[in-house]
């Protein structure tokens, strides 16, 4: 039973592909029926699919060389007003999923309902006709939508002003660049209010600030109320815009849950993490120096590894090392630098029971607490290092040992607050704001006197 606070059903679905079979096409039945009790054996290659696979688990052992599981046994649910964010390597089966819920193309077994008016973008000029100018291909797209013409008009305007190709806009398409196909594309599939709008990794076409302008629209559409489905490589988008994810591999889901928990496997999964280091005994970091390093890991408050973390939540950077050789004085340092390899900050042990004292031989830890709502969003790198005093010698300076991201994902207690636009800065500090009204309007224009003292009024 379709449950309606859900707005779309995906159940047991599959798609299977042949490869190296090109349908002939013929010009009456008569052919084509004749061609079918003439070739056997092409027919046998041709349907065999049909019955090896008739359970969407495809279960059989006899897997024919020539099919393919592009999607295979797929099911989950988005309800309405949900923002899901699809990702996987090319070729895992995401534009094969997307265009069965887009009914471009039908699966082999299952079936995907969807509840809604779906607007998709799933390639450079969905929809359009390269004769067609711009203005005409508007009307196209949203007859095509369900629109009636005086809805279309009604947004024209905003369509236009959103894509930028106002003066082109009575030009054919067809002499459009890629990139402002896609402007338009988008721009149409975003102001047509669709219940469902289904994005695929084509805004990698438009130039940086389109892309921002983008994320920041399909952000609104998701706090609108509207579903969205958005399949992208960009994992800091699909962090920030999305309320689930999921992981797709070789045609099936290998993981479903929040986003930035998906991510993190998935890049593990691919990449392995960046946000711990080991050396092992054989191999410490620093030859035969009196300390060595032996690990440098990222960790939040439960002193788990983590590779992203919530702008409000604190970030742990810890360091391990092995003091060989007692009575040296130890001054263990780190430094963060952003992606843009600017240094962030410098930060130099202070603990006040370590302070000008010798230490023992031993193995060590140390770890410093970034507080939340400090550092911006993106990504950060660390340098971890160790200085021996009286005399100062540098014992191991390790560049670029582990790294991890920051995803602001806005609200009022982050410094975002409800503003989806792009915040250029290293730091993001929550600073305390007040606000008063010093003078009232009058009806003339000229202000009230003034209620509480102000800096215009100060000598």
């Amino acid at each position: 039973m379709f449950d309606k606070n859900t707005a779309i059903e995906v159940d047991k679905l599959s798609k299977i592909y042949r490869i190296g079979i090109k349908d002939e096409l013929h010009d009456s039945i008569a052919k084509s029926a004749f061609s079918f009790i003439m070739n056997p054996i092409k027919n046998y290659r041709k349907y065999r699919s049909l019955y090896v696979f008739k359970d969407a688990e495809g279960t059989s052992d006899e897997v024919p060389q020539d099919i393919l599981w592009a999607v295979k046994n797929v099911s989950f649910n988005v309800k309405k007003g949900e923002v899901l964010g699809i990702i996987g390597r090319n070729g895992a089966g995401k534009s094969t999923l997307l265009k069965i819920l887009c009914r471009i193309t039908d699966p082999t077994n299952g079936r995907a309902l969807v509840r809604g008016r779906v607007s998709s973008l799933l390639e450079v000029g969905t929809g359009f006709h390269q004769e067609l100018t711009g203005r005409e291909n508007v009307y196209l797209n949203g007859t095509i939508l369900g629109m009636t013409k005086a809805e279309v008009t009604q947004k024209f305007d905003q369509i236009v002003e959103f894509s930028g190709v106002e003066k082109f806009i009575d030009t054919p398409v067809k002499r459009y660049s890629s990139g402002m196909k896609v402007r338009l594309a988008f721009s149409v599939a975003a102001y047509l209010d669709p219940e469902v709008l289904i994005i695929d990794e084509v805004l990698a076409v438009g130039d940086e600030d389109f892309q921002k302008k983008c994320l920041n629209k399909m952000n609104d559409i998701g706090q609108r109320g509207r579903t969205v489905i958005f399949v992208s490589h960009n994992m800091g988008a699909v962090s920030r815009l999305c309320d689930r994810a999921i992981i797709l591999k070789d045609g099936q889901i290998v993981e479903d849950g929040p986003p930035d928990q998906t991510i993190r496997k998935y890049l593990g999964a691919n990449h392995g993490t960046c946000a711990i280091k080991k050396w092992d005994n054989s191999s410490l970091s620093t030859g035969n120096k009196p300390v060595r390093l032996r690990a440098v890991g990222v960790t939040d408050k439960n002193g788990e590894v983590n590779e992203f973390f919530d702008i409000r939540k604190p970030v742990f950077i810890e360091m391990e090392y092995k003091v060989i050789q007692s009575g040296l004085e130890l001054l263990p340092h780190l430094s963060l630098k952003n992606e843009y390899n600017v240094v962030v900050f410098t930060a130099i042990d202070n603990d006040p029971n370590w302070r000008e004292r010798p230490r023992p031989a031993g193995t060590y830890t140390s770890k410093v607490e970034v507080p939340g709502n400090f550092l911006a969003s993106g990504r950060f790198f660390v340098a971890v290092g160790m200085l021996t005093i009286k005399p100062e010698n540098l014992q191991f300076n390790e560049e670029d040992a582990v790294s991890f991201q920051i995803v602001d994902r806005g609200g009022w207690d982050t410094a975002r607050g409800v503003y989806t636009g792009d915040l250029k800065s290293i730091v993001r500090p929550m600073l305390r704001w007040e606000t008063k009204i010093v003078s009232d309007l009058e009806p003339n224009g000229q202000s009230k006197k003034i209620k509480t003292p102000s800096l215009m009024s100060a000598h």
